[in-house]
């Protein structure tokens, strides 16, 4: 059996949840985030409490995306929420992700927006400075406005290049970005990812559709 790991992220309401619960999903993501798929401490600890009483095999870990954030913002959800993870989109240093760890005692997954992240002088990120820090890395394609969530792929064939630096630092690779049932099996036969990410790929209008995501947990399980 196949065993890359699924990350349903953007959910918003306890509606979608019910009906998702017995597919066997690994992840599920809360935006904290600005974005259209913004959701408040409150509802997201409706649905963390939800995911609880999961019906498949494995109950899914809980993660809150974050860019930029404050340790206000974080300390007012993580009393609200029982986050599993901490996914950081923004340009958070080392320093940062350590403070954040120690602090919450959390498993951290760092974003790479593939071809958009410099330093403030110009220079490319090395995420080997995250080593001992991180959790794992999660490509995403770069959107301007967000950081991520653009519902657009980005070159696959950068991937192997960040493979190496997650091997390096002996953590796993997810890859998010345009993926959607069409596609995502092709992804896992090229590039082997650990997990993937979804969020528009798995929408009708804007909104979580089941039907289109349980056909692309279908397929990434049987890729």
């Amino acid at each position: 059996m196949n065993k890359t790991k699924v990350k349903i992220c953007g959910l918003q309401g306890v509606e979608v949840l019910k009906s998702m619960m017995n597919l066997p999903v690994d992840y599920i993501g809360f935006v904290f985030a600005k974005s259209r798929r913004q959701v408040s401490p409150q509802a997201a600890a409706s649905m963390a409490a939800m995911v609880q009483n999961w019906e498949a095999p494995v109950i899914p870990r809980t993660v809150g995306v974050f860019v930029n954030p404050d340790m206000d913002q974080l300390e007012d959800i993580m009393a609200q929420v029982p986050l599993d993870v901490i996914q950081l989109h923004g340009q958070e240093s080392p320093d940062d992700c350590r403070d954040i760890k120690q602090r919450f005692n959390v498993d951290l997954f760092k974003v790479v927006s593939v071809g958009s992240q410099q330093r403030e002088d110009g220079n490319p990120v090395d995420f080997r400075e995250y080593g001992g820090v991180i959790d794992a890395l999660l490509l995403d394609t770069f959107e301007p406005q967000y950081g991520g969530g653009s519902g657009t792929t980005f070159a696959w064939d950068k991937i192997p290049e960040y493979r190496q630096w997650a091997r390096s630092l002996d953590i796993p690779l997810f890859v998010a970005g345009g993926l959607h049932a069409a596609n995502v099996d092709g992804l896992i036969r090229e590039y082997a990812p650990y997990g993937v990410d979804v969020s528009s790929g798995v929408e009708t209008n804007g909104t979580k559709d089941l039907d289109k995501i349980a056909a692309f947990v279908e397929r990434v399980k049987q890729a």
